[in-house]
């Protein structure tokens, strides 16, 4: 169905309030005039700019009395505010179900949060489905790529299988192949050569079995959650199982060993595997403090009671665990926050994403924890903006995204206050535009409220 839309012209200012609907620039040049732009390609702030798009793209960037448009285009004065590049989650989850609805539902909170490129991380048949239609502009979304269902020692019990489903996946259509925990020294390496084999990348965990080290051998895509990388830096490892590390080695990063960071980052550059940290994931799920802490969080009303209640039972459970003790977490906190500072100084790329729907992360809003933690680590802000934009444009091998330039899509935020100076204003979300649509405050604020749970 298509959307109207309906014009208010207020007093004799010439500000123009628009129904809560998407506007489109496919036909009609969308006008942001008095802007300040973040174009990512330098760390700067272009001061009062005009910003034109129309089609997708931005076509026009300049001082405002230097650059032209027609007298039919929407302007919208954006006098002290900021543009920058949309953000992209690349650990991103969308339900696996038969069903678009709670889907469009995922994909809004995404968008209303700045988003503007997801990975889904665990597919199905019905991703691919999504994905079209977003590409279509059927469905209203970020730019979307997906994974097929996931290679773990539940679906992999044989070498064989491993082959073949990287085989079927490739035939599907799915942009990436999900690893998760429980390969083996037997089933991986019959994967990662039918990955190569084939070309479509593999992504996501390392297993304990196969360990950071064969990964990286095996030129893994990305590796999520920095898993494997405790586990690489410390002491003895190979005389202890699984259970006993904990999740994302939690268990024994007090003992890892920092003079071993150096060799992991130089694999990892020398490779070309990007990491996506999901810090957000340790510094709340796996943090020292109580479930209590996070209680009153504001972004939970967006789930559903007896999820929040999972969540709740999950944190619970790992700070009542007999292995937990707070020195040891902070230890744990500790070490991740200087893995992360390592590949950022080491020249590994580091990707944007933080696991969620997962433990005390929301989707769309757990970007802006994410963000945080990762200047908490170390990184300026614009490193960490960085991690969102121009390093993904570059994994993706999109070369007119990931920056504000003429010619480059309009995949765009428009913020309140400056992040490089403070990279809280990423919350402050004034209106997004995601390729040919620009989506107000208004319209976001209302399609929000329509998802709030509680």
């Amino acid at each position: 169905m298509k959307r109207c839309l309906f014009l208010i012209w207020i007093g004799f200012t010439g500000h123009v309030a628009f129904a809560q609907e998407p506007v489109s620039n496919a036909d009609r040049e969308i006008v942001f005039k008095s802007v300040n732009v973040i174009p990512m390609d330098k760390e700067t702030v272009l001061q009062n700019q005009t910003v034109v798009v129309k089609g997708g793209k931005i076509t026009a960037l300049g001082n405002d009395a230097s650059v032209k448009f027609g007298k039919e285009a929407l302007v919208i004065n954006a006098a002290g505010k900021y543009l920058a590049p949309g953000w992209s989650e690349m650990h991103a989850h969308v339900p696996t179900v038969d069903d678009l609805a709670p889907m469009k539902d995922v994909l809004m909170l995404y968008l209303a949060n700045g988003i503007t490129t997801i990975r889904g991380m665990l597919g199905n048949a019905k991703h691919l489905e999504l994905r079209e239609k977003v590409r279509n502009g059927e469905i209203l979304g970020p730019n979307f790529y997906t994974t097929g269902p996931a290679f773990s020692g539940q679906s992999v019990k044989t070498a064989e299988r491993g082959i073949e489903m990287v085989r079927e996946e490739k035939q599907a259509g799915y942009d990436y192949l999900k690893l998760l925990p429980g390969l083996t020294k037997q089933t991986f390496p019959g994967i990662a050569e039918t990955s190569a084999e084939l070309g479509i990348p593999m992504v996501g965990h390392v297993s304990f079995n196969v360990g950071v080290w064969a990964a990286i051998d095996a030129n893994q895509s990305s590796i999520d959650h920095l898993d494997g990388f405790v586990e690489a830096i410390t002491p003895g490892i190979d005389t202890l199982v699984e259970q006993e590390t904990g999740l994302f080695g939690a268990w024994i990063a007090y003992s890892a060993d920092t003079t071993k960071i150096p060799k992991l980052i130089q694999a990892l550059k020398a490779k070309n595997v990007r990491v996506v940290p999901t810090q957000a994931i340790a510094e709340r799920w796996l943090s020292p403090l109580p479930a209590d802490s996070y209680a009153n969080d504001d972004d939970l009303k967006y789930m559903k009671p007896e999820e929040i209640k999972n969540w709740m039972n999950a944190k619970n459970s790992y700070y009542t665990n007999p292995k937990f003790n707070k020195e040891r977490a902070e230890a744990f906190i500790a070490i991740r926050r200087k893995l992360i500072l390592a590949c950022q100084k080491g020249g590994v790329e580091l990707l944007l994403g933080c696991d969620a729907p997962q433990v005390l992360n929301v989707p769309g809003f757990a970007i802006h924890h994410e963000m945080k933690y990762l200047t908490e680590a170390g990184l300026s802000p614009f490193e960490t903006l960085k991690t969102g934009t121009v390093n993904v444009a570059k994994y993706l091998k999109k070369d007119n995204s990931g920056s504000i330039k003429k010619g480059n899509v309009s995949d765009l935020v428009l913020l309140a206050g400056n992040p490089l100076e403070d990279i809280g204003q990423t919350r402050n979300v004034e209106g997004v535009m995601i390729g040919s649509r620009w989506l107000s405050k208004e319209f976001l604020q209302k399609e929000l409220a329509k998802l709030e749970k509680k």
